[in-house]
């Protein structure tokens, strides 16, 4: 699967607490390795597969934008435009939960919740380098 492709998930994060805590419990649990991510001042967790290092999700601690959420897991979804994605989250009678931020070298993202109170990530992927 193309991670990438509008569309897809793209990733999938907890966010929590005591994140330092719940990283060992699922490294306990699932054999996931964690590497720590820097946040600027903090540390967020990257938990790789143990059979090939590959990053599959994170684990994070409720500050900054994500200090609203509720401890469950946020999948990312891709869109090709997250300005225009928003407009269509709103108008459907979506609401926004975290204002667009920027993850430097990624792309951009925010929070939403549908008419049914569930919450996902909207991300937009940065153009690739050239």
């Amino acid at each position: 699967m193309d991670q990438t492709q509008t569309g897809n998930i793209s990733w999938f994060d907890l966010t929590v607490p005591d994140a330092a805590k719940v990283k060992d419990f699922y490294a306990g649990v699932t054999g996931w390795k964690a590497a720590e991510f820097d946040m600027g001042g903090y540390s967020d967790y990257v938990m790789n597969r143990p059979s090939d290092g590959k990053a599959v999700a994170g684990v994070c601690w409720s500050r900054g934008v994500n200090a609203a959420l509720r401890p469950v897991w946020l999948i990312y979804i891709n869109v090709d435009n997250l300005d225009v994605a928003i407009g269509r989250c709103l108008e459907l009678g979506g609401t926004i939960r975290t204002e667009p931020a920027v993850m430097d070298g990624y792309g951009r993202y925010c929070v939403i919740q549908d008419p049914a109170g569930a919450v996902a990530a909207l991300f937009e992927a940065s153009p690739p380098a050239s």
